[in-house]
């Protein structure tokens, strides 16, 4: 691993960075995003990552949202409802329970896609997966009493 990665794990992991990330990292994914219409996402630089477009639980509007995803094998996706460590679950989890269907930017393509909570050992795979790809999920975990929600996105 990268000197570079390591910190970024060990400052991600701090309350600090819990407090602040989630006001300026989607901030500027947006804005690049849309700059580079929909070629680059500076997140994706260091992690895989998707901008789901989910229909608002209360509004009924299309909300944007920059986020880290697992790829998987077959087109799909893993996200995690992590928020950073902070103790609310984030609003696109609820989003997509109300609005299972969604859509997600993946590499400069729009793509719909039908979103599932996971439960069981379907969740514990892919929270080893998640884990895999970025360990501070586990500090994340830690920090909240509730049970981080994990989502798979497949194609429709």
């Amino acid at each position: 691993m990268p000197p570079g990665e390591r910190l970024l794990m060990k400052i991600s992991a701090t309350r600090a960075f819990a407090r602040t990330a989630p006001y300026v990292i989607p901030a500027l994914d947006r804005a690049v995003h849309r700059l580079t219409r929909g070629k680059v996402l500076l997140s994706a630089r260091m992690l895989p990552g998707v901008v789901l477009t989910a229909t608002g639980a209360r509004s009924g509007l299309p909300r944007r949202t920059p986020l880290v995803c697992v790829p998987e094998d077959g087109g799909s996706w893993l996200l995690v409802g992590s928020n950073f460590g902070r103790p609310g679950h984030p609003a696109w989890t609820g989003n997509l329970l109300r609005n299972p269907e969604a859509e997600v930017s993946w590499r400069g393509r729009d793509i719909p896609v039908r979103a599932r909570l996971l439960t069981g050992e379907e969740r514990a795979r892919a929270w080893r997966a998640a884990l895999a790809l970025w360990p501070p999920y586990a500090t994340y975990q830690a920090r909240v009493t509730r049970e981080i929600r994990l989502f798979r996105l497949e194609r429709r």
